[in-house]
């Protein structure tokens, strides 16, 4: 986290902030919404992630002396906006859903309230967060899903920019998966790291013997051995001699994994290897573990397809002023009122209904105030900040333990990876 977040924002939001200071609009009371018109095409449902890391990014989010400088240097905006940034503290409120939550189309992931001066100021960085890490955690709960118990392990880093893949790491633990590749992911947020060899480990040595003996002597015989950078079965052989019947897994990164897995495994069983995984990478994606699904693979390594939320790189989060205070002092409901980009005006609540067994049945938006809760339903929203103070600070593991429940509530047509329409059905009240 760089000394101040202040200027991962875009030039605008400063702009607007000049001219409401100058005109007296910036001291409204203001209420704005992240939330998304719709799901990625196909999705049933979206998962929350990212919320720990914008309010990470909210306490850093100050305006210093350099920051200021170099505003005043390049002509960004005027010397009594200068001044009223050198003085700026988030002071307002925050609600939110916390990570590991499903959202739905005009789910109100997260209500920010303040000032339209305080809160203006925070749309770039708050949807930065949020349209990456959800995009990542949607992808990834859909991967364990298709993985259907065996772990999943993120190894994207290398598929996306360098602070990027220690988000995406983080996001995807949140949905499910059991490790990461990525070492500053498991320094900053504690999440196990795994990895062994790659085929250049192979390729330096005179011969792939020498390659997987001094990974055994180096690792141990529960090391997973790379098999496929010349002959797999000779592979396999070789690295049930090498390292005995506990060697601990093989990786396959290409070729026909189902057909290949199956040969592994019957071959790796007939060398007494009864106990020896196979892990399978090269370019998974939830529809190519769902392939492999009657395949004797015990784990799956993906990295490209889940860094970039496996063609839904973006949650298509808004930041919208859904009310802003009137002449009277009460909260006026506003919207943009575009056909194609409607918004809803008014302060949102949501609870999830859900039936007397549990089942969730509808993601219920009440505008103004909350709805009713007949007795079985769920509240969304929890409180983030209060009086510009971060109150919410959940754990990773609260966050993973979040998303088995929620998942688990939702009816059984949200793990089809099939296309289709959100599987609970978003009501206003």
């Amino acid at each position: 986290m760089p000394a101040s977040t202040a200027l991962l924002t875009d030039h605008y939001e400063l702009t607007m902030l000049q001219a409401s200071l100058s005109d007296g609009t910036a001291a409204r009371r203001s209420v704005f919404e992240l939330f998304a018109r719709r799901l990625p095409p196909g999705r049933r449902y979206g998962v929350v992630a990212g919320t720990g890391r914008a309010l990470d990014a909210l306490e850093h989010f100050r305006f210093g002396p350099a920051e200021i400088a170099w505003l005043r240097d390049h002509d960004i905006v005027d010397a009594a906006t200068c001044d009223w940034l050198a003085e700026y503290r988030f002071g307002g409120d925050v609600w939110g859903y916390p990570e590991g939550e499903m959202y739905f189309p005009s789910s109100p992931v997260m209500v920010v309230e303040g000032t339209f001066a305080e809160t203006v100021l925070l749309e770039t960085l708050l949807l930065s967060v949020l349209n990456h890490d959800s995009a990542v955690a949607s992808a990834a709960s859909r991967m364990v899903g298709a993985a259907a118990g065996r772990p999943c392990i993120e190894m994207g880093s290398r598929r996306t920019q360098e602070w990027s893949a220690v988000a995406a790491a983080r996001a995807a633990y949140i949905a499910g998966f059991a490790t990461t590749s990525n070492l500053e992911a498991g320094r900053t947020y504690g999440i196990p790291t795994a990895g062994t060899s790659a085929h250049s480990f192979t390729l330096v040595h005179d011969t792939e013997r020498d390659a997987f003996t001094s990974q055994v002597e180096s690792l141990g015989a529960g090391t997973t051995l790379l098999v496929d950078t010349y002959d797999i079965a000779e592979a396999v052989g070789l690295g049930v001699e090498v390292a005995g019947p506990g060697l601990g897994a093989v990786r396959i990164d290409s070729g026909d994994l189902v057909s290949l897995a199956h040969r592994v495994r019957a071959q790796l069983d007939q060398l007494g290897a009864t106990g020896t995984r196979i892990l399978v990478t090269s370019d998974l994606d939830e529809r190519a573990i769902a392939t492999l699904a009657a395949a004797p693979v015990d784990g799956y390594g993906v990295g490209t397809a889940l860094v970039t939320g496996s063609g839904a790189p973006t949650s298509g989060f808004v930041y919208k002023l859904v009310a802003r205070e009137d002449a009277d002092g009460t909260l006026a409901p506003v919207a943009k009122k575009s056909t194609e980009k409607l918004s809803i005006g008014g302060r949102k609540y949501a609870l999830r209904r859900r039936s007397a067994s549990g089942r969730a049945e509808a993601e219920v938006i009440g505008i103004g105030e909350p709805p009713a809760d007949d007795g079985d339903d769920r509240s969304l929203l929890v409180p983030l900040v209060e009086a510009g103070r971060r109150v919410h600070d959940d754990t990773l593991d609260d966050a993973r333990a979040r998303h088995r429940a929620a998942l688990d509530e939702l009816p059984d047509a949200a793990r089809q990876l099939s296309r289709g329409e959100p599987v609970i059905d978003t009501v206003f009240e």
